[in-house]
C-alpha cells in the first residue's frame, strides 16, 4: 500500500467533484474503485521499476493489474466512450514510469504528471454523469470529443481543482522533503499569489453569490504557504495532513459553488 496518505485525497475529491456536477450514476462507483486500482497498480509499478524488476516485487503488481481488469472492463462495456481518455492517459502514465524507471518519482515533472492525470478525473467523472448533453456551441469546441469536456461548469471545477492540487506541490515540499530550501519557498509563495491574482481576475465573471469564494480562498492559501514554512519546531506530519485535510474540503466546496454558478 502507498505511504503518502495525502494522495487518498487527491485520487477521491475529483471524482467526486465530476460526479456531482456531471450527474450522480452508478458508474461513478465503479469508476472510483476502477480508479484507485489503477492508482495501486500504478503505484506497486512504480516500486518494481525503482527496484531494477526484481521478482519479489512483481506479486502486487499483478494482483492489482488482473483486479483493474476486471473492474475496468466492466466500466469500459458500460462506458465505452471512456476510451478516448486512453490517449490522454496513456501520455501521462509513460512519463510517469519513465520518471520511475529513472528514480526521479519525486522529480518537479512527475509531480505535475501525477496531479494533472488525478485532476483530469474530475472531467472523466462528469462525462459519466446523467445531465443532458453539452450545448451545440460546446460540441463544436476542440475537445469536444472527450466525454465531459465540453461541459463550461465541469472545466471550471477541474480549474479550481487543478490550480489547488499543483500548489500542494511546492507548498508540501517546504515542509518536508526539501524544507528549509529558499527556493522552493518562493517558488511556492510565487505560485500562490498568482493564484490570488487569477482568482480575482476570474471572480469578475462570477455571479454575485460565488464571486467572493475564490479569491477567499487563494488568500487562505496564499497566508499558508507563507506562514506555515516559518513556523519553529517544524509542522509534524500529522499536522501537516490535518491541514491538507481541511484545505481540501474547502476548496472543493469552492469548486462546487463555481460549477454551480456557471
Amino acid at each position: 500500500m502507498p505511504k503518502e496518505h495525502g494522495a487518498w485525497a487527491m485520487l477521491v475529491v475529483p471524482v467526486l467533484v465530476g460526479a456531482l456536477v456531471g450527474g450522480p450514476t452508478w458508474r461513478h462507483a465503479l469508476l472510483l474503485v476502477a480508479w484507485l486500482l489503477a492508482y495501486l497498480a500504478f503505484h506497486a509499478t512504480g516500486l518494481w521499476l525503482r527496484a531494477s524488476r526484481r521478482p519479489r516485487y512483481l506479486p502486487p503488481v499483478r494482483a492489482y493489474a488482473v483486479a483493474l481488469l476486471v473492474v475496468g472492463g466492466a466500466l469500459l462495456a458500460s462506458a465505452p466512450a471512456l476510451l478516448r481518455w486512453g490517449p490522454v492517459y496513456a501520455v501521462l502514465l509513460a512519463t510517469s514510469l519513465v520518471c520511475s524507471q529513472r528514480r526521479a518519482d519525486r522529480s518537479w515533472l512527475n509531480d505535475a504528471v501525477t496531479v494533472g492525470a488525478a485532476t483530469l478525473m474530475t472531467v472523466v467523472a462528469a462525462g459519466l454523469g446523467a445531465h443532458g448533453t453539452p450545448t451545440a456551441v460546446a460540441a463544436a469546441l476542440p475537445w469536444a470529443g472527450l466525454p465531459g469536456a465540453g461541459d463550461p461548469a465541469v472545466r471550471a471545477a477541474t480549474a479550481v481543482l487543478g490550480a489547488y492540487f499543483l500548489g500542494t506541490v511546492p507548498y508540501v515540499k517546504t515542509l518536508l522533503r526539501e524544507r528549509g530550501d529558499p527556493t522552493v519557498l518562493l517558488v511556492s509563495v510565487l505560485f500562490h499569489a498568482l493564484l490570488v491574482v487569477a482568482a480575482l481576475a476570474a471572480a469578475v465573471a462570477l455571479p454575485l453569490g460565488a464571486s467572493p469564494a475564490l479569491p477567499a480562498t487563494a488568500v487562505g492559501l496564499l497566508l499558508r504557504a507563507v506562514l506555515v514554512p516559518r513556523r519553529r519546531p517544524w509542522p509534524s506530519a500529522r499536522s501537516i495532513g490535518l491541514g491538507e485535510v481541511a484545505a481540501t474540503l474547502v476548496v472543493t466546496l469552492v469548486a462546487l459553488v463555481v460549477a454551480a454558478s456557471i
